[in-house]
């Protein structure tokens, strides 16, 4: 308690006035002390020289020779210094020197009062006897007549030593009354400042945020209207805070769940706010977000965007590429102005639209290369129908001819036609919700594969061999799984020469069953083989129209192995060949169809 400034200052002051008010009355106390000594003294001497003056009045004028006699007797008696002057302050007798040496009293103080008073007193240090002494004097008559003065006198260092026993013992007092007067100090101090210390201590523990604590102290005085409005304050604001709390909890968890990220700029440009999406966009954590400006973001757009909103007090709709991850990801951002009672801020909302923006773009291809798929075989029909029709028949050979390219490009169309229905079907996402898998034996799947396209390979002289073939099981279904094997075994076929070599396998491997499918045909060049899987992308146009090809197998064919949960890649090498890899999750034995 003592290290508050309030209770120093409290003490201080209490103990500098008790410190002043001592001092005062001891200085008082002295000098009381010491005039009352002196008076005393003054008052014997007085007496004693009355009484001198009553003993010797008739010898000092007609015994003079006695006179010193006389007085160096009373001397011994009183203790006292008698000196007799007569008239004019001659010195007559003295009870401690020869008279005959003494100088003229005429001019001592003492004297000259008592000349024109009943008496004199004065105090003076005697370089006679090296100490204060004091001196009364009183004047006496012969028949009415001043004849002489009597002059008693006495050391004062008894009084003096009386004196410095009383200051040591006052002082003494003193200080045992001042450090009383500390202890009650600090007794009244912690008594009256107690309810302000703990209401102190109290609302510092509010500000550090612990609403929870309440003064418990009770005076019985105007401090408990103080106390008992600081303690419904602070339940107050911490009902306030809960509620505050609570909604921006409901807040975070709105902003957090959103797919948009939101940031809160300040008109410094300073982050105020930010969601977890907005985070993870600019690849920041939130306590670094808060603590940078926009600037951090690293895209001059965002920041020249915002003060544009500032400066126009509008809302401003922009769309900006960011890298997200590594990866571009095209973003819709919305941008908003509010002012509050304390600043001003800009609210922007970042909308991913990069989905959207691709699915569009995959549209417009896909409807642009349907219709180029579907032209160019319309084209061939249109033109032979044309021509049969304008054709008098003359030619059999001719009009077998033109029959047979309209069949083949029918055929194409139809191959198309179904191919796009069973992407159409695939991309509804219903395929997945309503298909019955089964466990499948991967050797058995691949030898029906093989099977079913033996045929064709035997048309060009090419060998198909199953390398190896594993017994384990995966899960899938069976009509879909084998669509997957034989349009690999399908393209290598197509796109390998007579007379050349597709091997097909399957193993496990770490929990997975790893199917092969390799051929030792024309090859694919490297720039090709992150784009052979999307839709309607054929590295040789016209040697895959001319083999049948549409460009829509492979993309069926990543698709399906999504569904089923594996993976694929390819490796390739301009004539060299193609080697496919499969992966699958291997079934376990007691796992049930589903």
């Amino acid at each position: 308690m003592l290290n508050t400034k309030i209770t120093r200052r409290i003490l201080g002051s209490f103990l500098l006035l008790s410190l002043t008010g001592l001092l005062i009355l001891g200085v008082i106390l002295m000098d009381f002390f010491h005039n009352d000594n002196l008076n005393d003294e003054e008052h014997d001497l007085l007496l004693h020289a009355q009484i001198i003056e009553h003993t010797l009045h008739d010898d000092m004028y007609r015994h003079r020779d006695q006179l010193a006699t006389d007085v160096s007797d009373i001397s011994v008696k009183t203790g006292l210094r008698v000196t007799i002057l007569d008239e004019t302050g001659t010195v007559l007798a003295d009870s401690n020197s020869d008279a005959e040496t003494m100088d003229n009293h005429w001019g001592r103080p003492e004297v000259q009062s008592a000349f024109s008073h009943e008496y004199g007193s004065a105090i003076r240090y005697s370089y006679t006897l090296q100490q204060n002494m004091m001196y009364v004097a009183i004047p006496v008559h012969n028949h009415g007549r001043f004849s002489g003065i009597i002059r008693t006198a006495t050391s004062l260092q008894p009084i003096e030593a009386s004196l410095q026993h009383s200051i040591r013992v006052l002082f003494l007092s003193l200080f045992i009354s001042f450090i009383v007067s500390v202890l009650l100090a600090i007794w009244l101090a912690h008594r009256q400042l107690s309810p302000i210390l703990n209401i102190i201590q109290t609302a510092r523990a509010m500000m550090g945020g612990d609403l929870s604590r309440r003064i418990t102290y009770r005076t019985g005085d105007e401090f408990d209207i103080l106390i008992h409005t600081i303690n419904q304050l602070a339940a107050n604001l911490a009902h306030k805070i809960d509620e505050a709390q609570t909604e921006n909890q409901k807040l975070n968890l709105i902003l957090d769940s959103m797919d948009n990220g939101v940031l809160l700029f300040d008109e410094t440009g300073a982050i105020m706010d930010a969601n977890r999406q907005a985070c993870k966009i600019f690849s920041l954590k939130p306590s670094d977000m808060r603590r940078h400006s926009i600037h951090v973001l690293g895209n001059a757009l965002i920041s020249d965007t915002a003060q544009q909103v500032l400066n126009k007090e509008k809302a401003i709709t922009i769309r900006v590429t960011l890298p997200v991850s590594g990866t571009p990801h095209i973003f819709k951002v919305y941008f908003a102005m509010f002012v509050t009672h304390q600043r001003t801020a800009v609210l922007a909302v970042f909308h991913d639209i990069s989905l959207l923006d691709a699915i569009y773009q995959r549209q417009a291809a896909f409807v642009g290369n349907a219709a180029h798929e579907l032209r160019t075989p319309l084209t061939s029909i249109r033109g032979f129908a044309e021509f049969l029709a304008e054709d008098d028949f003359s030619s059999p050979d001719v009009s077998h001819h033109c029959s047979e390219v309209i069949l083949h490009e029918t055929e194409r169309m139809d191959r198309l036609i179904s191919s796009l229905l069973e992407l159409a079907r695939l991309d509804s996402r219903e395929l997945g919700k309503d298909m019955k898998k089964e466990p499948l034996a991967a050797g058995r799947m691949l030898e029906l594969s093989v099977q079913a396209l033996l045929p064709k390979a035997q048309k060009k002289q090419q060998l198909v061999q199953i390398v190896r073939a594993t017994s384990a099981q995966l899960l899938a279904k069976e009509d879909l799984f084998r669509q997957i094997l034989q349009n690999l075994i399908d393209n290598a076929i197509k796109y390998t020469p007579e007379n050349g070599t597709i091997k097909a396998e399957c193993w496990t491997e770490a929990g997975n069953i790893i199917f092969a499918i390799e051929d030792n045909g024309i090859g694919i060049d490297a720039k090709h083989l992150p784009l052979i899987f999307d839709r309607f992308y054929r590295v040789d146009k016209a040697r895959a129209r001319q083999s049948g090809g549409n460009g829509i197998g492979l993309s069926l064919v990543k698709f399906l192995v999504k569904i089923f949960g594996g993976t694929i890649n390819v490796e390739s090498k301009p004539g060299v060949g193609t080697r496919f890899t499969l992966a699958f999750p291997q079934l376990d034995a007691s796992h049930p169809s589903i």
